[in-house]
This record gives structure tokens, sequence and C-alpha cells, in this order.
């Protein structure tokens, strides 16, 4: 077992935290859909993929990004 959070919960001994995030703001007034875009993320994301979503956000908002920090 390793880090803290097996650790702390031993149930997640296979627990590892992904090499690299992405981080963006949601206002106060979109917070009740981006919360249930979290509940639904499972079903969403048997259509769309999760890189493909978060390639898609980037470009959306002109954020330059390398395609090898997405798909590795």
């Amino acid at each position: 077992m390793s880090g803290g959070i097996p650790r702390t919960f031993p149930a997640l001994d296979g627990f590892a935290w992904q090499a690299g995030y992405g981080v963006f703001t949601v206002s106060a007034s979109e917070f009740e859909r981006v919360r249930e875009d979290i509940v639904d993320q499972e079903e969403h994301h048997r259509a769309r993929s999760f890189e493909e979503e978060f390639v898609a956000l980037l470009r959306a908002h002109g954020i330059e990004f390398g395609e090898r920090h997405v798909w590795d």
C-alpha cells in the first residue's frame, strides 16, 4: 500500500493520481447545469470520450495544448 489515500481508505488500494489535469471555473449561474453534467457523466461519456470532450473545450476557448498531453 502506498500514499495517503489508500492508507486512509484501504478499499482504494489500487488508487493512483493521474499525471496531468485541467482546471476550469464555473459561474454560479451555471452551477446546476454543471452539477447535472457531473451526475450524468458516465452515461454521457458512452457517446463522447472524456478526451474528446476535453479537447473540444480547450479548442472552444482558444487554449493551446499539446496533443500528446491529452492522448498519452
